[in-house]
């Protein structure tokens, strides 16, 4: 039963914290990100198995982590408050040509970043070219064109 309870608890904690870090982290991974992902999994294992190597307990904790993702995905389908609390909105970072600076920072997408997925998705070349660039849940950003 403790490792049911470590395995749910280590679940939701790390549910935080890659809520916490944005969404621009999963999307474009630097090679930082990839070493702290490293790391981090590596304390996990360790979290999540504590003294106990077994077979046995590896397999319920897998199975934990399974049923916890399960339950969450219903969860966002009945109530959809918590679909936005698991996995954020999508932000507009701008808004008929105009930067919101302020989602922008929120969110650690500069220009540039738009500016690239404006070239890449429409071959757009100036942020005036732009009518609305959205960061999806995903994180990946959309551009709609003038």
């Amino acid at each position: 039963m403790d490792s049911v309870v470590r395995g749910i608890v280590v679940y939701f904690f790390l549910l935080i914290v890659v809520r916490l870090s944005g969404r621009r982290t999963l999307s474009q991974i630097t090679p930082f990100d990839f070493v702290l992902l490293l790391i981090v999994a590596e304390t996990t294992q360790q979290a999540l198995l504590g003294d106990d190597f077994s077979l046995v307990n590896a397999f319920v904790l897998i199975l934990t982590l399974f049923v916890t993702d399960i339950a969450l995905s219903f969860a966002k389908q009945w109530w959809p408050r918590a679909e936005v609390m698991l996995d954020g909105a999508a932000t507009v970072l701008i808004s008929r040509g105009k930067p919101d600076k302020e989602a922008l920072r929120r969110a650690r997408v500069d220009i540039a970043d738009i500016l690239e997925a404006a070239r890449t998705q429409h071959g757009l070349e100036r942020l005036e070219q732009i009518k609305f660039a959205v960061l999806e849940v995903g994180g990946n950003v959309s551009i709609i064109p003038r």
